[in-house]
């Protein structure tokens, strides 16, 4: 309960108010039957005159109106508390899966994460709804109604021992069923959501290799299974209603049965027997809402434990143990001592094997190796989007565990291999490197990324929007529009991971020799697969199966590293080939 206290505290006026409210609703209700049987046993007994008629009349107008008002209340309040507690806990979840390291991100599926912040959230804005307006209304009117009941026949009430009983037991058998089956449907939405995204996401592969009936076939696998598992939990609810009525209408005509016996022999007013079947009706709808309630509570409980997850999820990538949380990068030197890493911590092979490297402030360093060798994981450990199992990473001499995460990797600009960009304007996303960059700035950036040609062609230059992830643009101008980006920050270390692999090789060159004139100062890491693409750096590291086999100069390294070699001849060849 502490977990949710803290979306509770700041409204708990409306939390307080709004079940008063439904409070205030119930003694109207309970008053009403009482009103009416002294109107029917008046009219029976021929006492009934019009001013006790109007009398009476007038009191439950009044009671009416108290009821109205408390009902309105009651709804009112308990929106404002449940849409306030909603918004909190999706904007606490938003903010704590920001703080995710890629490892946590790992165990989610992006659909699964989309729905927890979604649909969960808002099955418990449901619940918090319904309890606010149901909790103490259904067991008020329940306890209210039962000893309004009693005190008018004692021995007619025999027949809600029987019938209460059963409807509870009933309640139970459903509760117990209800749990298991709406967990199993929200983990199936998670699934259908993740078929739509992945599909949508990629429709240009999808299309590409003609495969929408493999995808189509596959959204209604997941569609088919989110029926079933809907259907599953809610034939519950579909059964739930008509047994509840039928035991409520037996029980009703029990009481008409051996009430009017009792009318007869003992001389019990109509009045009074209609007053009681109407309490008889508001007990047994009571237990009705009460059994909703569970049954709604049985979905909650699943939702909540599923945004419970993400919530209590523990990050293993902080600042609490941080020895210098002020200190910032001032000149890029980076040190790898011993590192070894495993993205699975308990799989026996490492990616990343006994590292040992120094790289200078302000040097310009090429990374080449086969897919899969590491060379990503080597430089994700820089800016510390991992963890190191051995070893230490160093910058400036510092342990990257020791730097706040934010002048970390304020110091250090990435330019990954998966080009991503948002939907805006150009302007809006270069300027995620810098937010108050000027224009010229912007113009500066795209120029040495050479991506201020292309820019100015459109109609609106730079404030020409992007759509999602810049798909209305090439692979080629999104990598240079990211490049952009990245300069603006102006980091003290930037990395290139493959970042220029959709640019023709005269472009490139020309990136490449900006880096060198206009960032001297910064340490830049270059991972390519074009031998071409990195042979001027200062030095070359060459990667093989998480190891650095080979580090020296293009010239040194054709002599003294075979695989260097290998990979030299092969994109040589490749080159002949294709008359190059």
């Amino acid at each position: 309960m502490n977990r949710w206290m803290k979306y509770i505290r700041p409204y708990l006026p409306f939390f307080i108010i709004g079940p008063l409210c439904m409070i205030i609703e119930v003694i109207g209700e309970v008053v009403m039957p009482k009103l009416l049987a002294v109107v029917i046993n008046l009219a029976n007994r021929g006492e009934l005159t019009v001013a006790s008629s109007l009398g009476v009349m007038g009191l439950m107008i009044l009671t009416a109106a108290i009821m109205m008002a408390g009902g309105v209340g009651g709804a009112y309040f308990g929106a404002k508390a449940s849409v306030n507690f909603a918004a909190d806990l999706r904007a606490d979840a938003f903010a704590k899966v920001q703080t995710y390291s890629f490892s946590s991100i790992d165990k989610y599926s992006t659909g699964s994460l989309v729905t927890r912040l979604t649909n969960d959230v808002t099955q418990l804005q449901n619940f918090v709804n319904m309890l606010l307006r149901m909790a103490l209304r259904a067991p008020g009117m329940l306890i209210a109604a039962l000893i309004m009941a009693i005190s008018l026949k004692p021995s007619l009430s025999v027949v809600l021992a029987v019938s209460i009983p059963l409807l509870l037991l009933t309640v139970g058998l459903i509760i117990k069923t209800g749990f298991f089956r709406f967990s199993k449907q929200q983990k199936k939405i998670d699934a259908l959501n993740s078929t739509v995204q992945e599909s949508i996401t990629n429709v240009r592969v999808v299309k590409s290799f003609v495969r929408e009936d493999y995808e189509v076939e596959k959204f209604k696998t997941a569609n088919s299974e989110l029926k079933n598992a809907g259907y599953s939990a809610m034939k519950l609810m579909i059964f739930i209603s008509p047994i509840m009525t039928l035991i409520m209408n037996f029980t009703i005509l029990a009481v008409i049965w051996f009430g009017g016996s009792i009318v007869l022999d003992f001389g019990m007013e109509i009045g009074d027997l209609s007053a009681f079947i109407s309490y008889t009706t508001q007990i047994l709808s009571s237990l009705m809402t009460v059994t909703m309630l569970l049954m709604f509570s049985s979905r909650a409980l699943a939702s909540a434990r599923r945004i419970r997850e993400v919530l209590d999820e523990e990050v293993d990538l902080t600042d609490k143990d941080a020895q210098h949380p002020d200190l910032a990068l001032t000149e890029g030197k980076i040190e790898f001592k011993d590192v070894s890493f495993r993205y699975y911590k308990h799989s026996e092979e490492s990616v990343l094997n006994h590292i040992n490297l120094t790289i200078e402030p302000g040097s310009t360093v090429g990374i080449i190796g086969s897919t899969g060798c590491g060379k990503t994981t080597l430089v994700s450990l820089i800016p510390r989007l991992y963890d190191v199992d051995e070893g230490e990473v160093l910058v400036d001499g510092v342990n990257v565990k020791d730097y706040s995460l934010v002048n970390l990797r304020d110091g250090v600009g990435m330019v990954l291999q998966k080009n991503t960009l948002f939907s805006g304007s150009i302007a809006e996303n270069l300027r995620w490197g810098d937010p108050n960059a000027t224009e010229e700035e912007l113009r500066e950036a795209a120029m040495s990324a050479q991506a201020d040609k292309f820019i100015t062609s459109f109609t609106d230059g730079y404030d020409s929007m992007l759509e999602r992830g810049g798909r209305n643009v090439s692979g080629g101008q999104r990598q240079r529009l990211c490049i952009a980006r990245t300069l603006l920050k102006k980091p003290k270390i930037i990395i290139l991971d493959d970042s220029t692999s959709a640019v023709d090789t005269a472009t490139e060159a020309q990136i490449r020799r900006a880096f060198r004139e206009e960032l001297k100062a910064s340490t830049k890491i270059i991972i390519a697969q074009r031998i071409g693409s990195v042979m001027d750096a200062d030095a070359i590291i060459v990667m093989n199966e998480g190891r650095i086999v080979g580090m020296g100069k293009h010239d040194e390294l054709l002599v003294n590293c075979p695989e260097y070699l290998e990979i030299y001849e092969s994109q040589a060849d490749m080159r002949k080939k294709e008359g190059v």
